[in-house]
């Protein structure tokens, strides 16, 4: 799936792609954001706006 235009999309399919790459493709928040060339807070913000903040820890954004 292409996820260029992530920033763009609904927040909860976000949260659901964002999670998928980190538990199949990533083994960390920066990796995730290199390699699809995103930017942090700007994905940090939008899953904040429905809830959501990343945990280290299991790797995934979790609700607050």
């Amino acid at each position: 799936m292409e996820i260029s235009n992530l920033m763009n999309m609904n927040s909860n399919i976000v949260f659901g792609i964002i999670n998928e790459r980190l538990r199949l493709e990533c083994d960390n928040l920066d990796q995730l954001l290199s390699r699809y060339n995103l930017d942090e807070v700007q994905l940090r913000n939008k899953m904040a706006m429905i809830g959501y903040e990343y945990d280290p820890l299991s790797n995934q954004f979790k609700a607050r």
